[in-house]
């Protein structure tokens, strides 16, 4: 149990001098000087010969100047206070065969030492935390030499909607939250005036409930009076307002900025605007605290006209078969207003092209960065034409040679295979055909040559007709002259 060489003689003086503090030291100087050393010589980190020892002494050292009533057995039993079979008990039951602190035969002689040998008011978060330099804050943390306890709030979430254009430009929005905020009446007490905290009498103040087992095993679970804190509020000394928690609900309003570039589902933090700690329930309510943070997460509408990817703006310009075809200037939306853009010549659905920083603001990149907006053609196809319009397209068909458009309005080229040249009469006998025909035929057959083998006077006839319309506007300018 103890170290070796170590017997009555040693009085709490000389354990005094394994943990280097002064006799009549502080328990606060004597816990600083046990994790200096159990920091020192703990065999995890410690791997001489002799830092285990070293650092069950000091494990020793400490628990016994940390408790007077094992402290006073030392000085008046020595060692045999502490043998499992010497029947003494210090603390005023004789135990046969059981520990003289309570422990089960087994259970490794102190109730005080939990698993490991570690004292209960030890805490191992702390201790580790400190070999590696870390450190916990958290709501109703304990205080121990390394850290100072703080007080923290609970983080609130709320979701706010904003339009496409918004995220683009970013905005600013109203958001209605409630927070816990400190009670004003007890400002944060959670005590009415003239009340103060009592220890807690199940516990004995220590937080913590150590209850027995079979087989000496033992195991120790939060005072649910006190709910770990050690200190209670006496019954009818809370506070009204508040029924002693420290804090109430409060409606209040915040001012949130989005910066542009945000996109739908990201998250925005505010720090310092979630709920206040109840401090009405803590040890120490008068510790240092800290509210949680309001997180907003936002949700961008979809837009009628834009869509994006990451950074940059996605538009689809529809243009007309024909501007598809010749070419030609169309005018596209962009996040700052139109602007003129040229389409080239066969332009196909599908085909893109990019504007350099006309898209979104990307957020943590370099400062004034901009995305791109890339535009997608779509050739708007007709789904009805005109007889007029299905000419011109026979047409163009005739004129690109193509033999897999369907024809309607026989605009064709004339027919000039062998077959058709073997008798002249019969090679001019589609002059019929050729009578009456509208201005679009008579033209495209001129153009073409059809007319070439007609008669004369048929010729000329088609001619006229042809001429018609252009020749009135001249006539008529004549006769007003």
């Amino acid at each position: 149990m103890f170290p070796p060489g170590k017997t009555k003689a040693m009085g709490h003086h000389l354990w005094s001098k394994v943990l280097g503090v002064e006799k009549n030291a502080s328990s606060s100087d004597i816990k600083k000087a046990y994790y200096s050393l159990a920091k020192k010589y703990h065999p995890d980190t410690n791997k001489d010969a002799g830092a285990k020892d070293r650092f069950a002494e000091s494990q020793t050292a400490y628990e016994m100047l940390s408790d007077p009533k094992k402290k006073d057995a030392w000085d008046q039993y020595g060692a045999a206070a502490f043998d499992q079979g010497a029947g003494f008990d210090p603390s005023g039951g004789a135990g046969g065969g059981g520990g003289p602190f309570g422990g089960a035969a087994g259970a490794g002689g102190f109730s005080g030492f939990s698993s490991g040998g570690f004292g209960a008011d030890i805490n191992f978060e702390d201790l580790f935390g400190a070999f590696t330099g870390g450190g916990r804050r958290g709501r109703g943390s304990r205080q121990s030499p390394f850290q100072e306890e703080v007080l923290v709030g609970q983080n609130i979430e709320v979701q706010t909607n904003i339009s496409f254009m918004d995220a683009a430009k970013g905005t600013s929005k109203d958001v209605f939250i409630t927070p816990l905020a400190q009670c004003r009446t007890c400002s944060g007490a959670g005590l009415k005036k003239g009340q103060t905290r009592s220890s807690c009498k199940k516990c004995g103040g220590t937080g913590t409930r150590v209850h027995f087992m079979q087989a000496g095993f033992q195991m120790a679970s939060t005072c649910d009076a006190c709910g770990g804190q050690g200190v209670v509020i006496p019954k009818g000394g809370e506070c009204g307002t508040c029924s002693g928690n420290g804090v109430v609900r409060e409606r209040k309003q915040v001012n949130i900025d989005i910066p542009g570039g945000v996109e739908d589902g990201m998250r925005l933090r505010v720090s310092g605007e979630g709920d206040a700690p109840p401090s009405g329930i803590a040890a120490n309510p008068n510790a240092q605290s800290t509210r949680g943070d309001l997180y907003v997460f936002i949700r961008v509408a979809a837009d009628s006209k834009f869509s994006r990817s990451g950074a940059d703006v996605l538009y689809t310009a529809s243009i007309p078969l024909t501007t598809a075809v010749l070419g030609g200037e169309i005018r596209v939306p962009t996040l700052e207003g139109e602007v003129k853009l040229k389409v080239a010549t066969g332009t196909g659905t599908g085909d893109k092209i990019t504007l350099s920083g006309m898209g979104m603001p990307r957020l943590g990149g370099r400062r004034n960065a901009l995305g791109d907006l890339r535009v997608e053609y779509k050739v708007s196809m007709p789904k009805y034409l005109t007889s007029n319009q299905r000419t011109i397209l026979e047409m163009l068909a005739d004129e690109l040679e193509d033999k897999s458009a369907k024809r309607l309005m026989n605009v064709g080229r004339a027919n000039n295979s062998p077959s058709s040249t073997a008798d002249a009469s019969e090679s001019s006998a589609p002059a019929e055909s050729h009578k009456n025909e509208g201005f679009l035929k008579a033209a495209w057959h001129r153009l073409t040559h059809q007319h070439d083998n007609l008669p004369q006077e048929e010729a000329a006839g088609d001619s006229k007709a042809a001429d018609k319309a252009p020749e009135k506007e001249p006539k008529k300018a004549s006769e007003s002259g």
